[in-house]
C-alpha cells in the first residue's frame, strides 16, 4: 500500500474476499531531514504516503504495517540508477523496485505473516494457462496506464502467487471505486515522477552520490570532431536534444555516450534510427526461451508504441529485428516482447 488510490483500491477489493493485511514499504529516514525542509522524496512512499495508507486501511478494516526496506531500496534501486547514469547507460528505478525489491521481498514477508499471496496496485493482469500450465503476464485492460512493462522480470514462481486486482478496470472506474467507498485517496494525484528525484535533477542526484562522474568531457560528431564540451557524461542520455547547449545551427541529439571517455557523440535525428539491438538477462515469463524466432511486438521504452519485431533467444540474452527503423534505442532500457495482450519476455538493451 504506497498510500494511492490504485493500491488502495486494490487492498480494498481483496479485503472483501476475506483476510488481508496491508503492508507499506518504508523506503528511507525520515528523521535525516530537517524539519521544514524539502523531503528527499516525491509523491510516493513518503511520511505523508505512509499515514494515507494507514488510513486507508482502518477504512476497509484490515491490519497495517510498515515493513523497512530502506537498506534494500538503497542497494537494489539508488544503487543501481548510479551506477548506470555513471556508466552512461539509461535505467529504470521503477523495473528493479518492482522485481527486485516489492515481489522478491514482499513474498518473503508474506510468508512470515501466514500470507498466501501477494495484491499490488499495478495495471496489469496475471492468468494461468491451462494448455502450457504457466502463469501468464498480460497488460492492463487501461491502455493508458498499463504497467506491464515494469513487471517483465518476475517468474513462474512470483507470478503464482502475485495479484492485480485493478488491471481489469480503467483509472476512472478505480476512482469511482474509491470515491464510493469513502476512501479518504480517493482524488489524490498521481505520481509521476522517479519517487527518489523528485525534481527530476538526476544529473545533481548522480553527482552527490558519484562525485567521481562529474568530470568535464566533450562532444564530438559521428567523426570524431570536437564540437562543444560539458560538465559530465551522466548528464545525458541516448536521444536527448535539450540541454545540449550546442550552437550549430542544426538540431543535434546524442547518438553515442563513451562514459569512461566522457566522450557524448551527437548528430542528426535520422543517425538515431536503428533496426536492431542486442539484450541481456533476458527473463522468458514462460520460464524457457521460444525454440527459434518469434514474431513479436516489441516496446523499448515505457512510452514508446509497440513496434512489430522478431526475436531471437541467444544465451541468456536477445536480438531483435524491427520491421521499421527504431529511434533512440538506449543502452541500460529495458525492451519488453509482446504477443497480443501477453508478455513473451523482457531484457536490458546492451
Amino acid at each position: 500500500m504506497s498510500g494511492g488510490v490504485d493500491s488502495s483500491v486494490a487492498a480494498a477489493l481483496v479485503a472483501d474476499r476475506g483476510d488481508a493485511v496491508g503492508l507499506s514499504m518504508q523506503l528511507y529516514d525520515a528523521s535525516d531531514t530537517p524539519e521544514g525542509a524539502a523531503r528527499p522524496f516525491g509523491r510516493c512512499c513518503s511520511i505523508d504516503d505512509l499515514s494515507d495508507a494507514r488510513r486507508v486501511a482502518a477504512r476497509i478494516g484490515i491490519p497495517h504495517y510498515i515493513v523497512n526496506f530502506e537498506r534494500e531500496f538503497s542497494e537494489k534501486v539508488i544503487g543501481n540508477l548510479v551506477r548506470e547514469y555513471t556508466a552512461g547507460r539509461t535505467p529504470i528505478p521503477c523495473v528493479h523496485c518492482n522485481g527486485d525489491l516489492k515481489f522478491a521481498t514482499l513474498l518473503e514477508r508474506a510468508e512470515g505473516l501466514g500470507a498466501d499471496r501477494v495484491a499490488t496496485g499495478h495495471y496489469a493482469r496475471v492468468r494461468f494457462d491451462e494448455d502450457t500450465r504457466t502463469h501468464q503476464l498480460l497488460r492492463g485492460v487501461d491502455a493508458g496506464k498499463d504497467q506491464s512493462y515494469f513487471l517483465f522480470t518476475l517468474s513462474q514462481a512470483q507470478l503464482a502467487r502475485a495479484e492485480f486486482p485493478i488491471g481489469g478496470l480503467a483509472k476512472a472506474d478505480v476512482r469511482a471505486i474509491a470515491r464510493e467507498r469513502g476512501l479518504p485517496v480517493a482524488d489524490k494525484p498521481d505520481s509521476h515522477e522517479i519517487c527518489f528525484i523528485p525534481d527530476g535533477d538526476h544529473a545533481s542526484f548522480v553527482a552527490k552520490h558519484a562525485p567521481e562522474a562529474a568530470r568535464p568531457g566533450v562532444f564530438t560528431d559521428a567523426s570524431g570532431n570536437v564540437v562543444g564540451t560539458h560538465d559530465g557524461a551522466h548528464r545525458f542520455t541516448v536521444g536527448q536534444r535539450k540541454g545540449l547547449r550546442l550552437a550549430t545551427g542544426v538540431p543535434l541529439y546524442v547518438l553515442e555516450i563513451d562514459a569512461p571517455a566522457q566522450n557524448v557523440t551527437v548528430g542528426p535525428r535520422e543517425a538515431l534510427e536503428r533496426f536492431e539491438l542486442e539484450a541481456t538477462d533476458v527473463n522468458w515469463i514462460a520460464g524457457a526461451p521460444p525454440a527459434g524466432p518469434t514474431r513479436v511486438t516489441a516496446r523499448i521504452r515505457h512510452r514508446a508504441k509497440d513496434a512489430a519485431a522478431t526475436v531471437v533467444a541467444i544465451g541468456d540474452g536477445a536480438r531483435v529485428a524491427f520491421d521499421e527503423p527504431q529511434i533512440a534505442i538506449a543502452p541500460g532500457q529495458a525492451v519488453v516482447f509482446y504477443n497480443g495482450d501477453v508478455v513473451i519476455g523482457g531484457g536490458w538493451i546492451a
